[in-house]
């Protein structure tokens, strides 16, 4: 029975440049590279890690497979239950691709932003038959990136922050306690229930890409213009990957 070694190799936010020298010398010893398909209209996703194998990949003997993965079914009402049955679909699928490459031991994923940040790629490999070997090589985060963009500081001086999804942005509130809260994950633009007077926001989509956008200032003044710009890009691109940073005024 062969070993199998997972390589978690963090792309940042899809341009070739967040990549660490250690990520492209993982992408060029893999004997195997999966690169998820999620529909034609999120084609640029595929698209994005395509072209950073154009330009970080010399090794000629290196396979790459595209594989379909299974969509999350939001109807479910229990919310874990429905991403542990979408995880468990989502390895069934990489344990096929690997299956049909016989002689790949090494096999890589690209993974957007870092594999230990909102991310599930560690516990997807996790669930793989034979509990193959899976190392994690980190890359520029969607947080370092947007920071940069900015050119602001994560932190106030000695204060904490909390990194947080729109969901529980929405549910809960800001995280007591933080002057500032980093916010991922979002569709729904929760900001919108918070009190739009008493912050700051930063926010960016395709953060560090080509066709990076930028909004920052008052949320009570940026934010209507935030969710103006993020449905027209979705519109336009036909996804969107945005994360925003919220401050204390």
């Amino acid at each position: 029975m062969r070993e199998i070694e997972i390589s978690l190799i963090g792309i940042g936010t899809g341009n070739p440049d967040h990549i660490t020298l250690q990520g492209i010398k993982a992408i060029n010893v893999a004997d195997l590279i999966l690169i998820p398909l999620k529909g034609a209209e999120k084609d640029d996703l595929a698209g994005s890690r395509r072209q950073i194998l154009g330009e970080v990949l010399q090794n000629a003997a290196t396979q790459i497979a595209e594989i379909t993965l299974p969509v999350r079914d939001a109807a479910n009402p229990d919310y874990r239950a429905g991403v542990d049955d979408w995880h468990d679909a989502i390895a069934a699928c990489w344990h096929e691709a690997i299956a049909a490459h016989p002689s790949a031991q090494k096999v890589a994923l690209l993974i957007w932003g870092d594999p230990s940040l909102y991310d599930s790629a560690l516990r997807i490999a996790g669930r793989l038959p034979g509990a193959p070997k899976t190392r994690m090589i980190p890359g520029i985060t969607a947080i370092q990136a947007l920071t940069a963009s900015h050119a602001i500081p994560l932190n106030q001086i000695g204060a904490p922050v909390v990194i947080t999804t729109g969901r529980r942005l929405r549910d809960h509130g800001f995280p007591p306690g933080a002057d500032t809260a980093v916010v991922m994950l979002d569709g729904g633009c929760a900001f919108q229930t918070l009190p739009q007077a008493d912050f700051d926001i930063w926010w960016g989509a395709y953060v560090g890409m080509e066709h990076e956008i930028l909004r920052h200032g008052p949320l009570d003044q940026a934010g209507p213009d935030i969710i103006d710009t993020r449905a027209k890009a979705r519109a336009q691109h036909g996804w969107l990957m945005d994360i925003y940073l919220l401050r204390r005024r």
